[in-house]
């Protein structure tokens, strides 16, 4: 017993380290918040600069033409991650955010305003069979579109929090720090390219490693201005049930709108787990971005760290489900 549960935690170290972050901001505050000894600032925006590069370098745009056509589809995914998903933060913040903190009430409307997930998008859509060229299509253009869409959706919706933002500050900085790279990333693809697909494991694990610094410092921010006395468990327990509420109604709308419309069952896989993901991988640099060095940055990201593995979990489950579905003969 003792050595599977090891061999969980190895298997699920990203979880661990996003928790070990959270303990270590609460230990060691002063460390890694803004103006302490880690000098988060600078280390954020030089490994933000370096994530979005090597996303880059990883893009491969030419496999995005076999998806592209589907425009359905297209136009279904990107409206749920940037229409439903704040329209339903405006209808349950009408019902229930008088009794949440507003730094948690201006987080879940940020997690309504983040782009798709890459990575996790296509690998559940593969997994379940689907569209893949359409996922790598739309979760890709997602990231795209929420260099301006989610720095708007939070300025226009903030407002009702009480918060304000700037919006052309947040875009300017969004796209000289996710966009540049990502440019510059393609124009060296065709150089790098074939260095960056062999160590690519090494990438990956620099970018997650890397989110976790920013989780850390975040969080010692927070930590800082009270985070931790202000509120008890009930904190943990609005975040959770917030987060699964969200992801329940939007899987729930996004399988009957694809219905609906007829689609096939390789686009409706593509359209539901691209159009009910919500990147942690971009949303907490995005997140530094754009609200700077905020007070409760680390309530603002703790429904998406809630949401992200929620997402991980419940979309595994329904790509194994939908792999197992009997495919009909061409006719």
């Amino acid at each position: 017993m003792p050595l599977r549960i090891v061999k969980r935690l190895v298997r699920d170290w990203f979880l661990v380290g996003m928790v070990t972050a959270v303990v270590l901001a609460a230990l060691f505050p002063d460390f890694g918040r803004t103006g302490g000894t880690l000098h988060a600032d600078v280390v954020a925006n030089v490994g933000i600069f370096l994530v979005f590069l090597l996303y880059g370098l990883g893009l491969p745009l030419a496999n995005l033409k076999a998806g592209f056509m589907k425009w359905r589809l297209h136009l279904v995914v990107q409206s749920f991650t940037f229409g439903v998903f704040p329209l339903l933060w405006l209808l349950l913040d009408s019902l229930l955010g008088r009794w949440l903190p507003s730094g948690l009430s201006l987080g879940f409307l940020y997690l309504c305003a983040v782009p798709s997930t890459i990575s996790s998008s296509v690998a559940m859509t593969g997994l379940a069979r689907g569209n893949v060229a359409a996922a790598i299509f739309n979760a890709s253009l997602s990231s795209l579109l929420g260099v301006v869409l989610t720095p708007l959706i939070v300025s226009l919706l903030a407002k009702t929090t009480g918060q304000s933002l700037s919006l052309g500050d947040a875009i300017l900085k969004l796209a000289g720090l996710l966009l540049l790279p990502l440019v510059i990333g393609q124009v060296l693809r065709p150089v790098l390219g074939g260095w960056f697909s062999r160590y690519r494991k090494y990438t990956n694990l620099f970018d997650r490693v890397f989110i976790l610094v920013l989780v850390y410092a975040s969080f010692c921010d927070s930590v800082k201005s009270g985070l931790f006395t202000d509120y008890g468990g009930s904190l943990v327990a609005m975040t959770f049930g917030g987060a699964a509420l969200l992801l329940a109604l939007v899987l729930t709308l996004s399988t009957t709108v694809t219905r609906w419309l007829g689609f096939v069952k390789e686009d409706e896989i593509a359209a539901v787990f691209c159009g009910s993901k919500k990147t942690l991988a971009s949303g907490v640099p995005m997140a530094r971005l754009i609200f700077g060095a905020h007070p409760l940055l680390g309530l603002i990201v703790l429904p998406l760290m809630f949401y992200h593995q929620l997402q991980l979990i419940v979309c595994s489950v329904l790509a194994e489900r939908y792999a197992s579905r009997e495919v009909q003969p061409a006719s």
